[in-house]
């Protein structure tokens, strides 16, 4: 976390600071901004590697007070105009298209302001996972699913609980109960006092219509800002038998207990 703030020069409303971060992911919080702040994300990986990156931005809810560009060689893009009011809305950009400008908007009183947002790094390939743009709710096929298995943040076999959906941040969260907890990056899945059962969340676009149903799933996805985004999820038993032709034929990329 880098928490500068704007009132260590307040008479010099002008002046443009720099942070330096070496960290692939954390969050920026800009106290009382005023003048510019240049954020150089500098990760502690080969600079060969840079071009390979996928920088992602999302604002904090409340967040104030400034205008966020993406500037390379003196050119200004804005990415996030101040004032904007978009729920869980994250903006990404290749490392190398640029850096990020932060330059503060007059403001009449500045008490109140605070910018600030969560910042991750990726690769590339990642990325494009997570977002699949074109299509968020496309079927996976039977070898996008083995792959998953093998790459995903978190892998787990589960069934649908309930569904709540937030129309405001267009998101959908999956309330699953854990029967198999295969991987998992982060401690998102977690045992409950109360029943005694694995249980957690998984968010979705609202778009995909996700609705509880009966019968158990393969889980798999990503971590994105703290929070499990849905990738492939296939019903288990046609996990099972996709698993099980793919070892037949010796094509499975890892192995993993099906049942």
């Amino acid at each position: 976390l880098s928490s500068p703030s704007g009132l260590t020069h307040e008479s010099h409303k002008k002046d443009v600071e720099q942070v330096y971060l070496r960290c692939s992911e954390g969050s920026i919080e800009w106290m009382y901004p005023t003048g510019a702040l240049i954020v150089n994300l500098r990760p502690n990986t080969s600079p060969a590697s840079y071009k390979h990156l996928t920088v992602c931005i999302k604002p904090f809810k409340d967040s104030a007070g400034a205008n966020i560009y993406l500037e390379k060689t003196g050119e200004l893009k804005l990415l996030v105009r101040d004032g904007d009011r978009s729920p869980s809305k994250v903006y990404c950009f290749g490392y190398d298209q640029g850096g990020l400008f932060i330059e503060a908007t007059p403001q009449q009183d500045i008490s109140r302001k605070i910018t600030g947002f969560q910042y991750e790094l990726m690769s590339k390939g990642m990325a494009s996972d997570l977002h699949t743009v074109s299509a968020p709710c496309r079927p996976c096929s039977d070898t996008e699913v083995l792959l998953a298995v093998c790459t995903s943040d978190f892998v787990i076999r589960g069934s649908i609980q309930d569904v709540t959906n937030q129309a405001e941040e267009q998101e959908s969260i999956i309330h699953v109960g854990v029967n198999k907890l295969y991987r998992q990056k982060s401690k998102v899945f977690q045992l409950t006092g109360e029943s005694g059962n694995w249980q957690g969340q998984i968010k979705t676009p609202l778009e995909c219509g996700v609705k509880p149903g009966d019968g158990d799933f393969l889980f798999t996805g990503r971590m994105h800002f703290g929070e499990a985004r849905l990738g492939c999820a296939p019903r288990f038993k046609d996990f099972q038998r996709m698993y099980r032709e793919a070892k037949d034929k010796g094509l499975n990329p890892c192995e993993i207990g099906p049942d």
